[in-house]
């Protein structure tokens, strides 16, 4: 193994403009000959893997491949995504309907609540011990507000309340239909609205991260370890299976040229770009897998007046025949230094996997022999969500401002302006049941030598991702975790990894461990 360093770290004269804010192109150029793991994609999940791993076993070498010149800048980036911290805390999504009996399932949102916690101790002890600085820059408080409106829904919300609030990770949960109490939790969502019935819950404990900011840190921390790099601007075209790991083939988008490496294990984190990866691999797991992407956009406000009103992320209950990913929600943002608002998101239909790298021919090219049947089934069974993406994707600014007066009911177009978000491409399987549904939540895909494992689906997806790529440890690197000295770094770095924090008998515990966590990210 041979760490080859061509430029490392090249801070480029280019710029890009995200909402006025311009931040530096970061570029590496740093390869690693035959290393024991390969990272494809820069982001979150890779982000946070590739540090798990090297805490574990230091002697591991490691190599990132990322297609875009700078880091985690598709779906991890802060402005391709709502930032939230998922927690459960306010997300209707993940309850279902009501129970016969008036009451409401909330033992998803405890699992999220659980996930999400994983995340924020594997956070806070990287800061503890200096492997992250700075944690204001990827992760900041921010209540978490569920707002309904309507008789029913106002049921359906106290029922969720009741059932999450007897529970010790909600116990601070606060449950209101009193106007002026509501509006002083978040005055824009009752100045100037009628007199339907309102709801909302609230939880200060919620937070606002950017994920491309922690995966971005992780990365810098792992690219100065010893048999570690990172080549930023380049893409993984080709991956072929070998007696002892994989072939890689991959190609650097400014010389054009290709080089090739080989590796025991490869994790895809690719977002879109983990479906044509996939199907190059060739295993048994990957056939008949198709894609479904969706393309997203968010309404913005950085109005100073309008922006300091609020101090929430707020959501609401979903549109008829909506994916999970278009429920809407009224967040404050806190990215590159700054607050803004943020309305969203809009669905729009697309045939690209990628934001920024990808092509319209991404949907068309994916299609194949063994998926083909898939995905027309996910067309003749799922005509409402692709209608209901043809129509979000054309409505006119006038329509999306009165989508949002739902919420702020004084909203004007005059203080917001429309800006694309990322791109998530909803894994569809033949192998559940029903070939062509479309599979919302967040999955990992593993073949059977466990060599190989991609990440498919959407959210929750980043705020979990610290339980996620646990979870491909403890299966493609069992060994790690089976001395003691590897249980006592795993302890180390997530308290509550082999404690099931859910059980009442272990709530001191949790709140011990949270409460240490919370003292670290400085929240």
């Amino acid at each position: 193994m041979q760490k080859v360093r061509i430029s490392a770290h090249v801070l480029t004269s280019a710029h890009y403009t995200v909402a006025n804010t311009k931040l530096p192109l970061m570029k590496y150029n740093e390869h690693i000959e035959n290393p024991d793991v390969v990272l494809i994609g820069s982001g979150v999940m890779s982000a946070n893997l590739g540090a798990m791993l090297k805490k574990l076993s230091p002697e591991l070498s490691i190599q990132v491949y990322e297609v875009t010149d700078d880091l985690a800048e598709e779906s991890s980036n802060g402005w391709n995504n709502a930032g939230t911290g998922h927690a459960g805390i306010c997300e209707l999504s993940y309850t279902p309907e009501r129970e016969k009996d008036g009451s409401v399932d909330v033992s998803r949102v405890i699992g999220i609540f659980e996930q999400f916690e994983y995340s924020r101790q594997f956070w806070g002890s990287s800061i503890a011990d200096g492997m992250v600085s700075n944690p204001k820059e990827f992760i900041n408080p921010v209540a978490h507000l569920s707002f309904v409106h309507g008789a029913d829904w106002v049921d359906f919300l106290k029922a969720r309340y009741d059932g999450m609030a007897a529970h010790h990770f909600f116990a601070d949960m606060e449950y209101s239909t009193d106007r002026d109490i509501i509006g002083s939790w978040a005055p824009l969502l009752t100045e100037g609205r009628g007199e339907v019935p309102i709801a909302a819950t609230k939880m200060d404990a919620g937070t606002d991260v950017n994920f491309g900011n922690i995966s971005r840190k992780f990365l810098e921390w792992l690219s100065s370890q010893d048999g570690c790099g990172i080549a930023s601007g380049h893409r993984v075209t080709d991956i072929t299976k070998t007696a002892t790991g994989w072939d890689l083939k991959i190609k650097d988008a400014s010389t054009g040229q290709t080089r090739t490496n080989s590796t025991k294990f490869i994790f895809v984190g690719a977002g879109g770009g983990s479906l044509t990866l996939l199907q190059k691999s060739g295993i048994p797991e990957a056939k008949g897998l198709g894609g479904f992407p969706i393309g997203g956009q968010w309404l913005i406000c950085d109005t100073p007046e309008i922006v300091e009103k609020h101090q929430a992320k707020v959501y609401g209950q979903p549109a008829e025949a909506a994916p999970t990913m278009a429920v809407p929600h009224l967040d404050t943002r806190i990215l590159d230094g700054k607050k803004t608002l943020l309305f969203g998101p809009f669905a729009a239909w697309t045939t690209k996997f990628l934001h920024k790298k990808g092509s319209l021919l991404d949907l068309p090219l994916s299609v194949k022999p063994d998926n083909l049947a898939t995905l027309v089934k996910i067309g003749l069974t799922n005509l409402d969500l692709v209608k209901y993406l043809l129509k979000e994707g054309t409505q006119s600014m006038a329509s999306r401002i009165k989508t949002m007066q739902v919420f702020y009911p004084d909203a004007d177009a005059k203080d917001w302006k429309l800006i694309d978000a990322g791109i998530r491409v909803q894994a569809i399987k033949k192998t559940d049941g029903e070939a062509g549904i479309v599979h919302y939540g967040t999955e990992v895909l593993t073949n059977a030598d466990r060599s190989i494992s991609a990440l498919l689906g959407a959210s929750p997806g980043a705020s979990v991702s610290v339980h996620i790529v646990l979870d491909v440890v403890k299966k493609c690197f069992p060994q790690l975790l089976e001395t003691e000295e590897g249980k006592a770094r795993m302890k180390a770095m997530i308290p509550i990894w082999d404690v099931d924090i859910k059980k009442p008998e272990n709530a001191d515990y949790y709140r011990e461990t949270a409460a240490k966590a919370t003292t670290q990210l400085g929240l």
